[in-house]
């Protein structure tokens, strides 16, 4: 498997994740050191920074996630260790833009660091 598509997978990994509530999926490809950091995080106002703990909890309580999404990697940048990657995905609810970080950590493994996400509902 290529370099790019193992980023790919990793990026798809976390989608999927997120999309069907899987926190044992989301810990594997989740950095220990993850953040989100969003702009108006669902209706905020100002930054709202979440750690990966605080991430897996939400998707088990079901605060967000559980909802399907379409998912278009508009584009990928990557280097021998590090990548980010451009992401659009669509729920029922939402549409989602998302700059994600990776990292390729000491497991040989691609991982999202940081995840800088705006999301705006349909509604």
């Amino acid at each position: 498997m290529t370099r790019r598509e193992r980023i790919e997978l990793a990026i798809t990994n976390f989608v999927k994740g997120g999309d069907n509530s899987d926190t044992v999926l989301l810990d594997k490809v989740l950095h220990q050191d993850f953040r989100v950091a969003s702009n108006g995080f669902m209706g905020t106002v100002g930054v709202t920074i979440i750690d990966k703990q605080k991430y897996l909890s939400n998707i088990k309580e079901g605060v967000f996630g559980g909802l399907p999404r379409l998912m278009l990697i508009e584009s990928i940048d990557d280097s021998e260790t590090i990548a980010m990657v451009k992401l659009r995905l669509e729920s029922a609810e939402n549409y989602f833009l998302s700059y994600n970080s990776l990292v390729l950590d000491v497991d040989n493994e691609w991982k999202l660091i940081h995840n800088l996400a705006v999301v705006e509902s349909k509604k």
